[in-house]
């Protein structure tokens, strides 16, 4: 046995080390320390944030042409088509695949209204545009327009602007009250599939003190000296919660405070929590920096529930991530793949043909994925066990020969017991003491 051991043990432990090191290689994990926790979100989350357009066109027929003030009047009016533009635009987040996004109710109030009172707000524009024109009282202006305007039209446009370009008709499925007349959430849908998406949170769990950051579009942002194309690219800006349970005058809602900046357009816009988790919608704040509130995304999802929308997470989702993490820890190849399996399935991602790009020009620097590899592992590991244990079974549990069976014949076998015959209990009494002599050469 001795001599056995002597050559299979060794081979055992080349075939267990062969096993451990498979087992190491197969569990190597891209190594993303280098990507900051903010990198990481913005990454994971722009995508999923849109911005909305919510406005109403109110044409108009004007009637005093045959006074000096009626023909001045006109002149200002046929500069504007005759027409006034009510609404504005804010921020969303998609959270299901098939469309559904969640917004402040205030975003998207104008195509909520009744026309006349579209038209009452469009002439209180025209009026302060009168006012101003003519330095007089806006009181004055308005009396003059609300005698010799009507409005013929009211067109309402909701718009939603995804961050890879596409422009999409919303529809409003479920509806509370801007900030301050209630629950300030809308729940739109747009038509899609694989869409981006975010996972709604539970604002339960949040304390004073959490990192947060705000995603959307702020109007302050938007400029004349950007390219079309930066439009399209939302904000992320950081901060924390400062209060957790304050709550509106008007009907009670309750807020949480934040101190991350934001702005118009930055509302409804979510406000996600270290996980990328959205733990609220950014509804209003008085227009001074560090002091936002949001609507906890637990009153969110009442909304949600109403609309019938699934709050669940898409495979673009998850190729995206997965193609990020590759590519951030070296792995362009296989970074690649994932990238390009998230063009096949929804071509028109925001970021997926940037990284398409830039792993094409670093494949030749790829580290290696032992993982992809992992069947022809586990068939070496397999042949591997499978050979350990026949070593094992051949050293330690096979005997070598006896001299019973090296004999070949019971004639070579002595009459052990003095019985003049060779009988079965000489048979094992030889037996017994060929293994009393291996085991004193052992």
């Amino acid at each position: 046995m001795k001599k056995r051991a002597f050559i299979t043990v060794p081979i055992s432990m080349i075939l267990i080390a062969v096993i451990v090191t498979s087992f190491f290689l197969l569990n190597i994990k891209p190594d993303t320390s280098k990507i900051s926790q903010a990198q990481k979100l913005s990454e994971y989350s722009k995508p999923a944030v849109v911005r909305i357009i919510d406005y109403a066109i109110v044409d108009w027929n004007f009637y005093d042409y045959y006074t000096d003030v009626g023909l001045e009047v006109d002149a200002i009016l046929q500069q504007l088509n005759y027409q006034t533009i009510v609404g504005g635009s804010g921020s969303g987040a998609i959270i299901s695949p098939n469309g559904y996004v969640v917004t402040n109710a205030h975003v998207v109030e104008t195509s909520q209204m009744e026309d006349v009172d579209i038209a009452t707000a469009g002439l209180e524009q025209l009026a302060a545009i009168v006012a101003e024109y003519y330095q007089e009282d806006y009181s004055i202006a308005y009396e003059y327009l609300w005698t010799f305007l009507e409005y013929t039209t009211v067109t309402k446009v909701q718009k939603i602007v995804l961050p890879g370009g596409d422009i999409l008709d919303g529809e409003v499925k479920s509806y509370g009250a801007p900030f301050n007349e209630g629950k300030d959430v809308a729940v739109l849908k747009i038509e899609g599939k694989n869409l981006p998406t975010l996972k709604l949170g539970d604002s339960e769990t949040i304390e004073d003190q959490n990192n947060i950051w705000v995603i959307g579009y702020p109007g302050a942002a938007d400029s004349e000296l950007l390219s079309p194309d930066s439009a399209l690219e939302s904000s992320m800006n950081a901060g924390q919660i400062t209060a957790t349970s304050k709550s509106l005058q008007q009907g009670g809602s309750p807020v949480i405070q934040i101190d991350a900046a934001a702005t118009h357009g930055n509302s409804g816009g979510p406000v996600i929590n270290d996980k990328g988790d959205i733990i609220g919608l950014l509804t209003f704040g008085p227009e001074v920096q560090g002091f936002n509130f949001a609507v906890p995304v637990n009153t969110v999802k009442e909304f949600v529930n109403q609309a019938g929308a699934k709050n669940t997470r898409s495979s673009t989702d998850k190729l995206f991530k997965e193609g990020l993490e590759l590519y951030w820890g070296g792995y362009y190849k296989d970074a690649l793949e994932k990238f390009e399996a998230v063009a096949r399935i929804y071509p028109n991602h925001s970021e997926v043909k940037q990284y398409i790009t830039n792993s094409e020009k670093k494949v030749d620097d790829s580290k290696i994925l032992w993982s992809e590899y992992r069947l022809l592992f586990y068939i070496i590991d397999g042949v591997a066990a499978l050979i350990i244990i026949f070593l094992m079974i051949f050293t330690f549990v096979l005997k070598p020969k006896s001299a019973v069976a090296q004999a070949g014949s019971v004639e070579n076998i002595p009459d052990l017991n003095g019985d003049g015959k060779i009988d079965m209990e000489d048979v094992l009494l030889a037996l017994k003491k060929q293994q009393d002599e291996e085991k004193k050469k052992e």
